[in-house]
């Protein structure tokens, strides 16, 4: 007598970070709390974006105001 097949169970990769996190956001929070701080997360990143363009941009203008013009 034969021993049935052993089946595999199928492997499921772990929850990412950010999905775990969500997930317990989910559970701990109402939906207009979620909104609310994801609407604040994403003011902070594009805060962050601006500030990078104003050093940036700062870093040009200085570097073109002590720029020599050449002699013709």
């Amino acid at each position: 007598m034969q021993a049935a097949p052993l089946r595999a169970t199928p492997v499921r990769p772990l929850p990412s970070v950010t999905g775990a996190l969500r997930a317990v956001e989910a559970v701990l929070m109402r939906g207009g709390q979620r909104t609310a701080r994801r609407n604040a997360w994403t003011s902070v990143l594009e805060d962050r974006r601006r500030a990078k363009d104003r050093h940036e941009a700062a870093y040009v203008l200085e570097a073109a105001a002590t720029r020599r013009p050449h002699a013709t």
